[in-house]
């Protein structure tokens, strides 16, 4: 299939959907689509009266917001590159994204503005805020960027003097090998790169999401995009299919925490819910676990009889708790703990688990949750091929390869890190270690820079550890590092479940032994870890929850 313009989806999509309400920030303020359109167009004044042109790249940093979305909307349709990046960066990642990307003009939120210093960033012409009615200007630096937005309201009512109406947007065509945004990725594992992503990108994964669920949910049907925008995850899943699909997108603007979201899914009811695993199995975990725990359910669950009574009775208790109307939960952005996917498999519990990353913009992997394979990540998306490197894929692990539609132009000004990744033959090496069965599902085993290296030569996947150690008593997050020849668990213990048990800091670190012993019985012996190491706040993460493996490396055992 060839790529058609993604520019081309949002004009017929704001058109179509007109009347219907598009953007709303959570509790604060609704969007109309003919209010988003009226909106883009005046952004187009100032990016137009600015100097900017096509080509030229605009950032835009802040929390989720509909203002946020508009903004970048606009750049896109206008024919500009965004850059979207992560508020949660540090502000000096932040200056050196906005010049390493050649920004002529940055879209920023009130609560990342105080934090910055326009001074290191000389390269941009203007700095609008984008959390206020009118994108107020904070920043001008020539006469140019100034007069456009003392001047928008004038220069609107000049270019639309009978009123703006849905037959007046033209937006900016599209090729689909053209830059569209430049994706600065978290960084994890190194400092962060810049992903071009094309237009094509951009289409492929939208019609990817229509094909896929769009029968199944369309206009005036609710979302709640609780992921950063920034990320290509939420970006693709929770905000671009949705709204081009006629759906009503609410940004949470809190913290997603297990009680807001629980509050927010009982009042919205949405009918997708995007996630990354931590969300997940924390609710499952609070809401659904103690309740398969206690003497009578566990009798219940050995009964022939009632076990599926009672199965039935948790997934639908469990539904509830994500508003009860979703088609299915996708999961994704890191590794899936197997002891919560097992409890959902068990229950038929309507969850699937899919495989991507930024360079892919993001899909690589995806399946229905009714032909889903547990434990696996999906089967090739349309439009991409996935083949592992490996003499046997279905049994030997080797790098996770891919190519197709969805696969980026490489990193902006960065060569030798393209070529590190993409080959001459279109294939995107990955990173990421996995097999494949003969169904094409595919089955992801850990990352080739995590992978540790045994006293006798031995693979060791540290994801495979963690997923059984974090299913042990009062184990709340971990990693696995190694020192010399011996491998040690870092575990921060969850606060609740402790003061709840009335453990003392001794009795705590007896448990952990306990729990080293039972991990130890069931991995293999170069496997097994010498010690467990308490640490004493959460770990940092990325963005998008991925833990900073590389921060704990060194830590002291």
């Amino acid at each position: 299939m060839e790529a058609q313009s993604f520019n081309r989806c949002i004009q017929e999509s704001l058109q179509k959907h007109w009347d219907l309400d598009g953007l709303t920030d959570y509790g604060v303020q609704t969007f109309q689509n003919k209010d988003v359109a009226r909106v883009i167009e005046k952004l187009h004044i100032i990016l137009e009266a600015s100097g900017v042109k096509p080509g030229d790249k605009v950032a835009i940093c802040g929390r989720n917001s509909a203002r946020w979305g508009i903004a970048f909307l606009a750049t896109l349709t206008y024919g500009a590159v965004a850059v979207p990046i992560l508020h949660e960066f540090h502000p000096e990642q932040i200056h050196d994204i906005v010049n390493h990307s050649e920004s002529k003009l940055l879209f920023v939120g009130d609560q990342v503005w105080p934090k910055l210093d326009a001074s290191k960033m000389p390269n941009l012409e203007g700095i609008f805020c984008n959390s206020n009615e009118e994108y107020s200007l904070l920043c001008g630096r020539t006469e140019k960027v100034r007069y456009a937005r003392e001047n928008l309201n004038r220069l609107f009512g000049e270019k639309y003097p009978m009123n703006f109406r849905k037959q007046h947007i033209n937006y900016y065509k599209d090729s689909p090998d053209e830059l569209a945004i430049i994706n600065y990725t978290s960084g994890t594992t190194s400092n962060s790169k810049g992903v071009m992503i094309p237009y094509r990108a951009l289409w492929s994964n939208y019609v990817f999401a229509v094909d896929t669920l769009g029968t199944q949910m369309g206009p005036g049907d609710k979302m709640l995009a609780m992921l950063p925008m920034a990320h290509m995850y939420g970006m693709a899943f929770e905000f671009i299919y949705e709204f081009l699909h006629g759906l009503h997108v609410h940004f949470l603007a809190k913290t997603p925490s297990p009680a807001v979201l629980l509050s927010a899914f009982a009042d919205l009811k949405p009918r997708l819910v995007v996630a990354v695993p931590l969300i997940i199995e924390k609710i499952v975990r609070k809401a659904v676990m103690p309740k398969l725990q206690t003497p009578a359910i566990k009798i219940a669950l050995h009964t022939p009889f009632l076990r599926d009574r009672v199965k039935a009775e948790v997934r639908h208790k469990l539904q509830q708790a994500f508003g009860g109307n979703f088609i299915e939960i996708i999961v994704g952005g890191a590794a899936f703990s197997q002891d919560i996917e097992a409890v959902l498999h068990d229950i038929g519990f309507n969850y699937t688990v899919g495989y991507g990353t930024t360079e892919c913009a993001p899909i690589v992997g995806y399946a229905g949750w009714e032909t889903f394979k547990p434990a696996s990540c999906g089967r090739p998306a349309p439009r991409m091929e996935v083949r592992i490197d490996s003499p046997d894929p279905q049994h030997v692990i080797g790098e996770i390869l891919t190519r197709g539609m969805n696969v980026m132009l490489g990193y902006y000004k960065n060569e030798e890190a393209t070529a590190a990744v993409l080959d001459k033959d279109g294939w995107y090496h990955t990173g990421d270690l996995g097999v494949m069965d003969a169904e094409g599902n595919i089955f992801i085993k850990g990352r080739s820079k995590n992978m540790l290296l045994g006293a006798n030569g031995q693979n060791i996947y540290p994801e495979e550890i963690e997923d059984k150690l974090g299913a042990l008593p009062f184990v709340s997050e971990c990693v696995v590092i190694q020192k010399g020849e011996h491998l040690y668990g870092l575990v921060y213990a969850d606060p609740e479940e402790v003061k709840a048990g009335g453990l003392s800091e001794a009795m705590l670190e007896a448990q952990m032994e306990e729990n080293r012993q039972q991990l130890n019985q069931i991995v293999p012996t170069y496997a097994r870890l010498h010690a467990i190491k308490l640490v004493p706040e959460e770990f940092e993460k990325t963005p998008k929850r991925s833990i900073k493996r590389y921060k704990y490396l060194n830590y002291p055992v």
